[in-house]
């Protein structure tokens, strides 16, 4: 009995590493239409009695305004272009501060909050913060910076039933995501820690202090351009994590 249950074990394990393997393949180059996040809220939605709502439009990277990439980048992960997918300093000083007993911050990458959009699902088991760990080697080593960044501008929750990009532009500021000024893209990077909470269309006080911290910081980092080879672009200057 004992013999049969490991054998399954061993099968159960193998196709699910060969299944990831081959999700992570295949939205290398499909988009990313629904994720995990989108299912439940909806799934609360429909319980609750609610509409089920869904702001959500797909669009490639060259149709975002490249404010939007930098402004991420400038406000959640100075160290995007040059780490591995996660940042050691950061976890190190999120790990030193919950030891001091001080409000918990968040250390979790680009690349790590990627692979928990689209692959995972909200929580903070230890179980799912291992799959994270092994999603974003994944993604990280099959899709590359460029397609990390795609994926995250597009699925990630940017507002009450908003998702990605497009949506937010034409929801909150009535225009294609490709328009989206310098302004208007800091403003929506400083809303990501809580969307639902604060609203980029009707920015609070905090929010617009927030805004123009990131402006700052996008003047002295270098630009996110995928049009050239990684590799040839230069760490930020500021590698302080804001």
């Amino acid at each position: 009995m004992l013999k049969r249950i490991f054998k399954w074990l061993k099968r159960i394990i193998i196709f699910l590493f060969l299944f990831s393997i081959f999700q992570v393949i295949l939205f290398k180059f499909i988009p990313v239409y629904y994720t995990p996040l989108m299912v439940w809220n909806n799934v609360q939605q429909l319980f609750s009695g609610k509409d089920v709502v869904c702001k959500h439009k797909w669009v490639s990277l060259d149709n975002i305004s490249k404010n939007l990439p930098l402004a991420v980048v400038a406000s959640e992960d100075n160290l995007f272009l040059d780490h591995g997918g996660f940042d050691f300093d950061q976890i190190e000083k999120a790990l030193n501060e919950a030891e001091k007993g001080k409000r918990q911050r968040g250390a979790s990458t680009i690349s790590q909050q990627t692979a928990k959009n689209v692959f995972l699902w909200s929580g903070r088991s230890y179980v799912r913060k291992g799959l994270e760990v092994y999603y974003t080697f994944l993604i990280e080593k099959i899709w590359g910076k460029e397609r990390i960044m795609e994926v995250y501008l597009n699925s990630i929750e940017m507002g009450e039933n908003i998702y990605g990009a497009e949506a937010v532009a034409q929801a909150h500021f009535k225009k294609p995501a490709k328009k989206l000024s310098a302004r208007e893209a800091a403003l929506i990077a400083a809303t990501l820690p809580n969307p639902i909470r604060f609203n980029s269309a009707k920015p609070s006080n905090y929010i617009l202090k927030r805004q123009a911290k990131i402006l700052d910081l996008m003047g002295k980092v270098n630009p996110v351009d995928f049009d050239k080879d990684i590799k040839e672009q230069k760490p930020p200057k500021n590698k302080k994590k804001k």
